[in-house]
């Protein structure tokens, strides 16, 4: 089962981006982020026509996230619980139906900036709430994933310049200490598997200003975390780098693993 994160920065105004990877990637999953439109306004007949079910939870000119599945969905789960009156569609979970049943949940963390200030709190307390929900996918012991933009560098090696994000919410650290409390409840990493030692990058984010891409000046956000029980499924994990090069690109390129399901 090929389970895959992507941020399309506005699903219709990068449909052909989106149907163009899909088709050549040929993933089974695939949770999208900043679709940046409402549940009625989603270029559905472009992706069912690749043989995907689609599940949204979109939001007007904001936010937005997606399950794109070609194997069958159940259970599922729009919102991240803990606040009744937030209004921000950042969170989508279902259980997909593969050989094994794997609850994937994609999720779109909040920016934070500017900071400090109301919306950094607000990113803090999303994290906390987002934690409470990951352990409580923990306790299910079914193999889950739990993949998206999660709009926080963990380490200075995770960015090409780590001073330019100094004072950028994605780098404050209480951001990367609220990371890495979800991680130390038993979570994996995926990527950092495949490049332990890694001393720079992967990355998976440029930004489209001062030649981000041209000069590798990139940052990684695109997380994909894994129980244990779907760690000990994985067979194989990548980023699709070269989507940045491509006519009308996403900032952000797609992450996937592929899991024994």
């Amino acid at each position: 089962m090929k389970i895959a994160t992507f941020n399309i920065n506005g699903v219709r105004a990068r449909i052909e981006t989106l149907t163009g990877w899909l088709s050549e990637a040929q993933p089974d999953v695939v949770v999208l982020q900043e679709i940046k439109c409402q549940d009625e306004g989603f270029p559905r007949e472009p992706i069912a026509d690749l043989g995907y079910n689609i599940e949204t939870h979109g939001q007007k000119g904001f936010n937005g996230v997606a399950i794109l599945s070609k194997l069958p969905l159940e259970d599922v789960a729009r919102g991240l619980p803990g606040d009744d009156i937030d209004e921000q569609s950042r969170y989508i979970e279902a259980t997909v139906l593969g050989t094994r049943a794997v609850r994937v949940a994609g999720l779109y963390l909040p920016n934070g900036n500017p900071q400090p200030g109301p919306k950094f709190d607000y990113k803090l307390a999303w994290m906390a709430r987002l934690q409470a929900q990951a352990r409580r996918l923990l306790d299910s012991e079914m193999p889950a994933v739990m993949l998206g933009d999660y709009n926080v560098i963990p380490e200075t090696r995770d960015a090409a310049r780590p001073e330019k994000w100094r004072n950028d919410a994605l780098f404050q650290p209480e951001s990367r200490a609220a990371l890495r409390r979800i991680l130390f409840d038993g979570w994996t990493d995926a990527v950092r598997l495949r490049d332990p030692d890694a001393t720079r990058g992967p990355f998976t984010f440029w930004d489209y200003q001062a030649g981000a891409w041209q000069r590798d000046d990139g940052i990684r956000i695109d997380h994909v975390l894994l129980s244990p029980q779907a760690a000990d499924l994985l067979i194989d994990l990548g980023i699709d780098r070269d989507e940045r090069a491509k006519d009308k690109p996403s900032d952000h390129v797609p992450v996937w693993v592929d899991l024994d399901a």
